[in-house]
């Protein structure tokens, strides 16, 4: 194995001039059985997910439940609510639009159809820093860069936080296609200056959100026989735009209000008239590991300095994760951890710290919960597969992927030939096109596989 994998690091034209590090241990023993640049801290990439799951499973608990609760600070009498009416987010990711129309049910069967006061959110469970400080500007308007707040919504059970669904259909030739968005909502301003051409013609679609703004510019091409062109936009001000869906849902039902739709901060004498619960961490984990699900990381880095330190931010959400890793073996004095995603080209972490973790949570009580989530090899169905779904189809692994500019990561765990169990972590930095890693990192576990 050791020769074979030398001579594909030696020899592999896209590998020359990039850092190659890999650590490969066995399951078993933790013995690290093959080294290569194991030591060098490198960039992770989406990998750093896998230090933050373990993380939120052991300070959170796999079956911690995110909250929404809908508050009134006043008396109710003859269907009139004389107070504000409050929508408090609690960090969870996997609010929908019809959750929102399920909240406005609540408040109309709770007898009030009058409002004499503000429709108000609350997104304080966190602070008010919506991008991680390393977040490259031209990431922020995918939904990979979208802002993180206490209080979102998802387009759909992808759970994609904070983003809206822009779908791009041909119209007639030489008319401009037609726009769909889902949720559909008037948060997001549609600018579309595209052409649907002939038939056969190549597709040539750009879409963009103007910085601190909910416009969506449409540029370019599409043919007029092209299959439908979907985009996940992230929004400006997640808040805001959960706030807009309440208030519509509460139109909706007929209920009325005198005063303001703004965010403010409920009071602590607010009464709850009712309490929405998200789906357990263990389930959450499934779409945040096999989909690679940034902005799932950022929010359980906030919920654990919540938990911890009582501050939602990604500073004291950090300081935990960094103490559950010395907890579990992690050398954290010699890596550099900037976020919980791993978009970050800051994040600096050796493979074999990665290996080690991998070999030292297999003890773990919520273990079960964390592999889980890992997508795996060569499985057809997206929630199994998810980021491995083409990939290593022969063989029985179950790995996080990592890919930024540059970057290419794969770590987890692969059964051999011969029946045993092998952790990995292959780290490759400064390629020329980060799409060369994952067949690089393919050979590579065949290779050990078949040692």
């Amino acid at each position: 194995m050791t020769e074979k994998l030398d001579h594909l690091i030696e020899n592999e034209p896209k590998l020359q001039g990039a850092i190659v590090g890999i650590s490969i241990r066995d399951a078993e023993t933790g013995e690290r059985v093959y080294d290569h640049n194991g030591d060098v801290r490198l960039r992770p990439a989406s990998n750093m997910k896998l230090l933050t799951a373990a993380a939120a499973l052991a300070v959170l608990g796999k079956n911690h439940r995110f909250t929404t609760e809908v508050l009134a600070d006043g008396s109710t009498a003859k269907q009139q609510l004389n107070g504000n009416l409050y929508l408090k987010g609690k960090g969870d990711p996997t609010l929908m639009p019809q959750d929102f129309d399920k909240f406005a049910k609540k408040v109309k069967e709770g007898g009030v159809t009058m409002i004499n006061g503000d429709i108000i959110a609350d997104d304080t469970w966190y602070d008010d820093v919506r991008l991680s400080p390393d977040l490259v500007w031209s990431d922020e308007h995918w939904y990979y860069g979208a802002q993180i707040s206490a209080l979102t919504v998802s387009p759909d059970r992808d759970f994609d936080a904070g983003t809206v669904i822009v779908s791009v259909s041909p119209g007639d030739v030489g008319n401009k296609p037609d726009i769909t968005l889902m949720p559909d909502t008037d948060y997001v301003e549609i600018r579309n200056h595209a052409k649907t051409t002939a038939p056969d013609s190549a597709e040539n679609l750009t879409l963009n959100r103007i910085h601190g703004k909910n416009v969506v510019t449409i540029e370019g091409t599409i043919p007029a026989d092209a299959a439908n062109v979907k985009e996940w936009m992230a929004v400006w001000k997640p808040t805001e735009y959960a706030l807009e869906l309440f208030r519509d849902a509460l139109e909706k039902q007929g209920i009325k209000w005198t005063g303001q739709v703004k965010t403010s901060q409920a009071p602590q004498k607010a009464d709850v008239l009712y309490a929405d619960h998200s789906i357990p961490l263990s389930d959450l984990l499934v779409p945040f590991m096999k989909l690679s699900n940034n902005t799932h990381a950022e929010m359980l880095v906030k919920e654990m300095g919540k938990a911890v330190h009582e501050e939602g931010s990604w500073e004291k959400g950090l300081e935990v994760v960094a103490s559950e890793m010395k907890k579990h073996g992690i050398t954290i004095d010699t890596t550099v951890i900037k976020d919980g995603s791993g978009i970050s080209h800051m994040n600096l972490l050796p493979p074999d710290e990665i290996a080690a973790l991998l070999y030292n949570v297999q003890e773990a009580a919520w273990f079960e919960a964390y592999i889980n989530a890992f997508p795996d090899s060569g499985s057809s169905e997206r929630m199994v597969g998810g980021t491995l779904q083409n990939r290593l189809e022969d063989f029985n692994v179950q790995a996080k992927t990592g890919t930024i500019d540059g970057v290419s990561t794969l770590s987890g765990y692969a059964e051999t030939e011969s029946g045993g169990k092998m952790i990995f972590s292959i780290m490759l930095n400064n390629l020329l096109n980060e799409d060369d890693g994952p067949a690089i990192e393919d050979k590579i576990v065949e290779i050990l596989i078949n040692q």
